[in-house]
């Protein structure tokens, strides 16, 4: 099997008999290498014991007397912050049942960036053993912002995170000028020819997707498949629509927050102007093998999923739009 995405940390865990993934000491040492977490060179004394500490006995109990022996209030968020965290990991069966809980209960005031790397580490699970390049680079958008760009009937979609390292450098290519000032001209857009070098550059997310053509559009379907199907234990299928066109639509999921307020005006009937209809990217319909499992108002009605572009033409996904919107009683994690 060809590895993808090692800095999920997916070599770090163990899986479950279930399929689930174990959080290991070596996954909370990863969490507490990270550089806010480092103690810098003017740290107090308190700070650097607790850090040496953790990296020794990474799931030590650490008392709130600890935590206010640290001089730098910022620093002491921070560590209240993450020991939070690593707490809910700790009292969780798996990683995928911890973020269950942590989406459910809503988001408890964990940073976005950590739910992104539990996402990626989610995914990297769900998706062992796809041989696909075009499944895995629609699914980075479950963890990755995209910056977007329209061009002659492509819509472009490049890592935001690589295209901001890049901005004001030169020379620029094609295709990053059509994303704006940023220079990083290694970008190629996925495609046929060229999928074969997804596999040594998984973790640089240097590839861009036109989410237009088909095996993009058909990727991002089979990536959802994934998670729903892994995290919440119900098979189901998505396959792309050309538009929302559906007079009987019963139920939708915005896939992010843009597409959320674009779907709950056309549910209250409000027309969308020229703007609106350029931010609506996507359209998929999904449907549950096990109608049984469904809300009743549903029944074997499609889910609509929309996916939308924000007015800076950024793209940020927000997967636990899934597993809190989608028509299904609660279901026992992997």
């Amino acid at each position: 099997m060809t590895e993808f995405w090692v800095s999920s940390g997916h070599h770090l865990t163990q899986r479950h008999e279930g399929g689930g993934l174990a959080v290991t000491d070596e996954l909370i040492l990863a969490y507490l290498a990270r550089p806010e977490l480092m103690p810098p060179d003017e740290a107090c004394a308190a700070e650097r014991a607790l850090h040496a500490s953790l990296m020794a006995e990474p799931r030590r109990p650490v008392s709130a007397e600890d935590l206010r022996a640290i001089a730098d209030a910022d620093a002491r968020e921070n560590w209240e912050v993450m020991l939070a965290f690593r707490d809910r990991l700790l009292a969780a069966r798996s990683v995928e049942a911890a973020y269950l809980a942590l989406v459910r209960g809503g988001l408890q005031n964990v940073p976005g960036l950590f739910l992104n790397q539990l996402c990626h580490l989610i995914l990297r699970n769900a998706l062992d053993g796809c041989d696909d390049p075009h499944v895995l680079r629609a699914a980075e958008l479950f963890f990755r912002p995209q910056r977007v760009s329209l061009h002659e009937g492509a819509v472009l979609l490049a890592d935001a995170e690589v295209i901001e390292a890049r901005e004001g450098s030169s020379p620029l290519s094609p295709l990053v000028s059509m994303l704006g000032k940023e220079a990083a001209n290694e970008l190629d857009v996925l495609n046929d020819d060229n999928a074969w070098t997804y596999w040594s550059r998984s973790d640089a997310f240097t590839m861009a997707l036109n989410l237009n053509g088909a095996k993009a559009r058909v990727g991002l379907a089979r990536a959802i498949e994934a998670y729903v199907g892994h995290l919440l234990n119900t098979a189901i299928r998505v396959e792309p629509r050309d538009g929302l066109e559906d007079p009987d639509w019963r139920w939708f999921v915005g896939l992010d927050a843009e597409a959320t307020r674009i779907g709950n005006a056309l549910w209250n009937g409000e027309a969308l102007d020229a703007a609106a209809r350029e931010r609506l990217l996507a359209v998929f319909a999904l449907t549950f093998a096990d109608p049984a499992r469904v809300d009743p108002r549903v029944g074997e009605r499609p889910v609509y999923l929309l996916l939308a572009m924000n007015a800076q033409k950024t793209v940020t996904l927000k997967p636990h739009n899934l597993v809190v919107g989608l028509p299904l009683a609660l279901d026992r994690a992997a």
